[in-house]
């Protein structure tokens, strides 16, 4: 599924995303995340191995992701998306270039000494945007 403009725009931007999966015990585990899309529309996210969101993305295959556009949060997508790509090839590239989208800074500074990153690019499969 591709993803329209204003959807797309809202991925692109500064804004954040909630990013929910189920845990094991069935419960939902919502985790503000920073957020881009790739040209082929695929939602990016990237995180630190050991976090349980992507332990939990893993087990589930997929997310509830939400992104609201600060300036006006009545503009919103929502979408359900499954892994396509789970890789630590370009995690520290990701985690650096979402620090400049989110921080202007040229790396990112709360990186841990030893940490491995880890990004994923999820297929939108339902989506819904509203303004």
């Amino acid at each position: 599924m591709s993803l329209d403009e204003r959807a797309k725009k809202l991925l692109t931007d500064k804004n954040f995303a909630h990013l929910s999966v189920p845990r094991s015990d069935g419960t939902i585990q919502t985790a503000v995340v920073w957020v881009d899309a790739d040209d082929e529309d695929r939602v990016v996210v990237n995180s630190a191995e050991g976090r349980d969101w992507p332990r939990n993305l893993r087990r589930a295959g997929r997310a509830t992701v939400s992104v609201h556009n600060q300036d006006n949060p009545y503009e919103y997508v929502t979408m359900v998306a499954a892994i396509d790509v789970d890789t630590h090839e370009d995690g520290a590239a990701v985690i650096d270039a979402l620090a400049k989208k989110y921080m202007d800074a040229d790396s990112y500074p709360f990186r841990q000494e030893g940490e491995q990153r880890v990004t994923f690019r999820l297929r939108p499969e339902r989506v819904s945007y509203r303004d």
